[in-house]
């Protein structure tokens, strides 16, 4: 019976179990059989198509892959040369020269590589037949950009290296009404410890992302939180964080340079070879996505009065964030970060007013001659021996005190000036010690005194004895004269009155009592029942009016 009877798929499946026996074994004669009683042949028709059975073959032609016109290494070549083309012309939006176009250039101009020129011959190559090969080189315009494989790393101890990134919140708007909410984002700033993971965020409220705001969150993750249950803390090593004006600011990295930190951000666009350098970072990346799922899709049920209650809820959710399970290490995030410290523990942070002297900005002022300056319309008074000078202003972030580099020293602090004294009242400064060499120079000048001999009219010594000889000067003679005496006039010590008080306060504050605030009279009305003798009562308003400098709850 001819072999045509068996289907070829019955023959493909009785090659396959064949196959998996041996060349003896028995079970091959059972199988060849089966087959031979199902279609109605001999057990030898059956042998005779297996014998036969052509297998599949590939479909390619035997000279695939290589070129009819000349060689496999010049079309590789020229097709290097093409790709390298397209490479050196693609722009920031991924245009590039075409194949054509290069192909164009290479027939007519021919390029260098090395001093060594290429010219291809014209018709030799064609537009399909170069992407042809181009594809199966691995030069097609995806393969061209194909990136190094992404080596992951990971800090070896905890606080040595901290990822800050901020996004915008989903809570568009707090239900509390707040009208300076409504002018600005509310932002989500996050610092992720590169180690464990432990992650600390806060809501702030900001038209965008700036150096006060940075600092502020900086000084706020790195100081001891309210909650015991939360010991994250301490000046990390180096941190990482974007391109962006935070890490442009100059005052920024003064700040971290005074802190000991270092700043590292990615590297320029274009400067690691195909390598996307500008990419996110999936440590402080992922810890946004999970608060943005998991806590601030409830704000569709409830929305937070304030700024402060957002960042309550937002740190009770933290807490529940860091103590799930490290991405490695079967321990949850807090606790490796506890466990990865540094054998001498954590760098303790400074305080609100140390971190506030470091916070501040330079500026070059040349001080006028009443010895002031003027920063943002505010004036302010500085020593007497500045007037006149350039000087460095170092101005404060966080406060309006202001300190000085002159004559190559800090000085400071330095406060707003008070309004212009009233008029007929004198305040005088306390004389510089280059006022004093002056008035030293100016006396020595007033007593110093040149012979007539320097106009070739006397000798020297000449004077002298003219003087003498007129009777109106003689040794050891010493004019007699009277002391001055005071009067029996002695200044009371006690206020003859209220006003007169008043009036006394007034010309010391430099301002009219009028323009006090109401809690400010009524004290100084209280001082004034108190006592009126002058020197105490004085002293009292002085030490009420004295600046002072507040810590607002570690903000």
């Amino acid at each position: 019976m001819s072999k045509t009877k068996i289907p070829i798929e019955s023959l493909v499946i009785l090659h396959n179990n064949l196959l998996s026996l041996s060349a003896r074994h028995p079970d091959r004669t059972k199988l060849q059989e089966e087959v031979s009683k199902s279609f109605g042949v001999s057990l030898s028709s059956v042998r005779r198509a297996l014998k036969t059975y052509q297998k599949p073959s590939l479909v390619k032609r035997s000279d695939f892959n290589c070129p009819r016109n000349l060689s496999f290494s010049e079309m590789r070549r020229y097709c290097e040369l093409v790709a390298a083309l397209k490479i050196r012309t693609t722009n920031k939006k991924g245009r590039h020269l075409s194949t054509p176009r290069a192909l164009w250039i290479l027939e007519n101009h021919g390029v260098e590589v090395d001093g060594e020129k290429f010219i291809v011959p014209k018709g030799l190559l064609t537009k399909s037949t170069v992407n042809r090969y181009l594809k199966r080189q691995g030069f097609s315009p995806k393969g061209l950009w194909i990136e190094p494989v992404v080596v992951h790393f990971q800090a070896e101890q905890s606080n040595e290296f901290w990822q800050v990134d901020f996004t915008t919140s989903e809570l568009q708007k707090l239900s509390g009404g707040d009208s300076k909410s409504s002018d600005k984002k509310i932002l989500l700033a996050s610092v992720v410890d590169d180690r464990s993971g432990t992650s600390y965020q806060e809501y702030f409220l900001s038209d965008g992302e700036n150096v006060l705001m940075a600092l502020q969150f900086l000084f706020n993750a790195m100081s001891p939180k309210k909650d015991k249950d939360f010991p994250f803390q301490g000046i990390p090593k180096g941190i990482y964080l974007d391109n962006g004006p935070i890490s442009k600011s100059l005052i920024f990295m003064r700040v971290m340079e005074l802190l000991g930190i270092e700043v590292k951000t990615h590297m320029p666009r274009g400067s690691d070879g195909r390598r996307t350098t500008a990419r996110a970072k999936g440590k402080v990346e992922r810890p946004f996505r999970t608060i943005q799922d998991s806590f601030e899709t409830l704000y569709h049920f409830h929305k937070p009065q304030s700024l402060e209650e957002a960042n309550e809820w937002l740190w009770n959710y933290l807490k529940q964030y860091n103590a799930m399970a490290h991405r490695t290490e079967d321990q949850p995030r807090l606790e490796d970060w506890k466990q990865n410290l540094p054998f001498e523990g954590y760098r303790k942070m400074c305080s609100w007013d140390r971190f506030c002297q470091m916070a501040r900005e330079p500026y070059e002022r040349r001080v006028g001659s009443d010895a002031r300056i003027t920063l943002e319309g505010i004036p302010y008074q500085l020593n007497g021996e500045m007037a006149g000078e350039t000087v460095v202003v170092l101005f404060g972030l966080f406060d309006q005190e202001i300190y000085v580099e002159f004559a190559g020293e800090k000085k400071g602090p330095f406060h707003p000036a008070g309004a212009p004294i009233p008029l007929h009242t004198y305040r005088s400064f306390k004389k510089t010690s280059k006022e004093k060499k002056l008035d030293d120079l100016f006396d020595l000048a007033k007593r110093l005194s040149v012979p007539r001999s320097v106009f070739g009219e006397q000798k020297a010594g000449e004077d002298l004895e003219i003087l003498k000889e007129s009777g109106l000067f003689s040794d050891g003679e010493i004019v007699p004269f009277v002391p001055f005496e005071r009067g029996g006039f002695v200044e009371p010590a006690h206020f003859k009155d209220i006003l007169e008080a008043k009036l006394a306060i007034a010309s010391f504050l430099g301002r009219p009592l009028a323009t006090l605030h109401d809690a400010q009279r009524c004290h100084l009305d209280n001082l004034m029942t108190e006592t009126l003798h002058k020197k105490d009562l004085i002293n009292k308003v002085k030490a009420y009016f004295e600046l002072r400098l507040y810590q607002a709850g570690g903000q």
